[in-house]
Formats: C-alpha cells, structure tokens, sequence
C-alpha cells in the first residue's frame, strides 16, 4: 500500500463522520438584468440567511447589467425574495413603474431563473415633493423626518386632507390614524406597490353620504416596526409617541375635533395589534379601532425570530400571546368600537382561530356583535395591500358611518 494512500485512508478513518442532510436542498440562481450603470444590487427574502428580508442580505455578483445570486432552499420550499440597492426604499420597479411584488420560486430542483428590473424606487423625498403625482384625491402633507424623543428614530407622516378641506375655514374634522403610512396613498412608495387607496375609500363614502370626511394621519414604520407595534413589547411606548408627540401637533396644526368619540386608529398585521391595544389601554383617547389582518397568532417563540427580546427567555410553548391574555380576562372598556377582519389565503388562513377566541372574549365581557364590534372573515382575501384596499369602505362604514 502506497504511503499517500495509507495516509489519506487513516485521516478518513479519523475525521468526524458527516450524515448525510436529512432534507435535500437545491440551488437557485437568481439574475437580475438592471439598468446600465446601476450600483450594487441586493437580494433579500425569506430565507434566515437573507435576514429574512433584510435590505442589504446579499450583494449580487457583477458590475454590468446581469447580477448574479446564488441561494441555497429547502426542496419543496417557496422561496419568496426581491431585488433592492440596500435600502427599502430603493426598492426594484417593474415595467409598470410600480414595485414588484414579492417573487415566488417553488424549489423541487436546482433552478435558474431570470428578472428584468426597469429601475429602481427613487429616494422617498422625490415622491414627497411629487405628491401630486400620485393622483391622490384631496390634499397630502407630508412631515418627513419627525423626530421622536419617545421612540428615537425619525420617521416620516403622512397627513391627507379630505376634498374640500380649504374651502370651508371654520369645519373641523374627525381624524384617523393609521400605522405603515407609507402604504396608504401613493402606490409609488408603497411597500408592495399597491396602496390602500385610503384618499379614494374616504372620498367615495362621503360622495355616498355614508360618512363624513376625516383628516387620515399616517406613520410610516420604521426597522423597529415589529416591537414597536406588539402590545407585549414597545407598544406602550409607540403609544405615548401618539398621544405626547404626534397629536397634539397634528391637533394645533389642522382643524380637528378631539376625543374619544372623534379620534380611531386602524392598521394592519402587526399594526392591528397595535389598534387594538390603543383602545384598550387609551380609551380617554382612541374610542374605536379597525384590526385588519391582525396577527393574533404571535407568540413569544415566534416574536424572538423576528425581533430581540432582550435578556428575556423565549416562551417554549409558542401560545399566542393573545390567548394568554384572554386565559387572564381580557375585557375591554366600555363606550369602544372595535372592527376585525380577516382573509382566507396567505398568512390569514392560520387566523381563524385566534379571532374566534377574542370574538368570544369579547362576547363574555358583554360587547353586542354588531354594535360594539364587528368580526368578519373575506374568502380568498389574502394578507396584503390588495385584499386590504377591496374591503377598506367596510371597517370605515363601521367606524364612522352616520347613525
């Protein structure tokens, strides 16, 4: 026996024996074919190595228009990922000018696959000065950059002004506030490129003489939108933000009317849990909510994914934290209105159940369905801008309708 062999045979014997990976990955290739002279190209998704989602997860390989990436994926996984420069803000924009929604790539072998990226978002502040551009109906201010002693990072708000706004001086208005403000009037900036329309749902209502006009007070989110959107996190603080920062120079700035009883919140996901901790917690302020897609189902396992926790211990049981919070008599202060709604497809589909057990929560404290709150369930909406615009006219009839 050669020595070389000898010895290559007793280092094998030595090494630590590798078992085979119990789940057969794949590799995908991903391309991106970008404008002459664009600057590093990322790519961000869904995948833990990517963040997930993070910005700035991965520089593509090359320099001329093709940028290269390559991924490694569950087989059998969807993989869902985005091309950006960094930032979300410079996010890819396809043929139509708009962003491109999230790409889905169903692994079952190693895949190759081709985008081509028109342009990429502009900074925000270009749209800003542009606001008109957007064919919003109405008025749209925008404070960018607002600083928060409370919070810590600026972030810019959006105020819309309903039709007729300047017309008559001596009107004052109820307002609403929502969270992800960057989502709700321009789909140029919109994270998915679909907007909720909120300017379009208002007005069309008030046409109708459904509702009155509002003045909508939008947030945008920040990197921290996760804590600070949980109520078992930064929401006390995001709260205080609201009530000690933020309204009372909206209030002294535009003509609204003040109080509970003229004063909502509304939001999405993760800012649905929001609303409905602002009710709960501030009914001297915010007298109604609109929970849409709200992520009931988030528990303290699945927050430490997303977000720090600190020095706390993860919760091993993964219950929803709103059950938990039901198990401890959830009630509700009287005098609030509160909407729910929920999809079928997407991430909604896993929401039912937990929306059934505040429905019956809210039962037992003695809030009558149908006047103190609404919970409705859309077949085949989905958890996005798209199913939240269709059905945006029903939680602000709810919220505000005329009695």
């Amino acid at each position: 026996m050669r020595p070389a062999f000898l010895l290559a045979l007793l280092l094998s014997a030595c090494a630590p024996r590798v078992e085979a990976p119990t789940e057969l990955c794949c590799t995908a290739t991903i391309i991106a074919v970008v404008p002459e002279g664009a600057p590093t190209v990322y790519l961000t998704g869904d995948l833990q190595e990517l963040g997930p989602w993070d910005a700035d997860a991965l520089p593509m390989t090359g320099a001329g228009r093709e940028r290269y990436a390559r991924v490694t994926v569950p087989e059998g996984a969807v993989f869902q990922y985005k091309f950006t420069l960094g930032d979300w803000r410079r996010e890819a924009l396809g043929p139509s000018g708009m962003v491109m929604a999230n790409f889905r790539l169903e692994m079952n072998k190693n895949t190759e696959v081709r985008h081509e990226v028109t342009d990429f978002r502009k900074d925000t502040i270009e749209y800003v000065r542009d606001w008109r551009g957007s064919g919003v109906q109405g008025q749209l201010i925008y404070w960018t950059d607002f600083q928060s002693a409370i919070l810590g990072p600026k972030r810019h708000v959006s105020i819309w002004l309903p039709p007729g706004y300047e017309q008559d001086a001596e009107r004052r208005y109820k307002t609403l506030y929502m969270s992800d403000g960057q989502n709700l009037f321009d789909p140029r900036i919109a994270n998915t490129g679909v907007d909720w329309g909120v300017d379009e749902a208002v007005t069309a209502l008030v046409e109708e003489g459904a509702i009155e006009p509002v003045i909508v007070i939008g947030v945008w989110s920040s990197d921290k939108r996760g804590p600070e959107y949980s109520p078992w996190h930064g929401a006390g603080a995001y709260a205080r933000f609201l009530i000690e920062e933020l309204m009372p120079r909206v209030n002294a700035k535009f003509r609204t009317l003040t109080g509970p009883e003229n004063t909502a919140h509304m939001g999405s996901s993760m800012g649905g849990l929001l609303s409905f901790h602002l009710v709960r917690t501030h009914p001297e302020v915010f007298g109604a909510c609109g929970c849409v897609s709200t992520h009931f189902p988030l528990s303290e396992a699945m927050a430490a994914q997303y977000f720090p926790l600190g020095d706390r211990p993860v919760d091993p049981d993964a219950t929803p934290y709103i059950l938990k919070d039901i198990a401890a008599g959830l009630s509700v202060p009287a005098g609030v209105r509160l909407w729910f709604d929920y999809g079928t497809e997407g991430l909604d589909a896993d929401y039912a159940p937990t929306h059934a057990a505040v429905r019956e929560a809210l039962l037992a404290d003695g809030l009558i369905e149908g006047e103190d709150f609404e919970m409705r369930a859309y077949d085949g909406a989905d958890h996005n801008e798209t199913s939240w615009r269709a059905r945006l006219k029903d939680p602000l009839r709810f919220l505000y309708g005329k009695s």
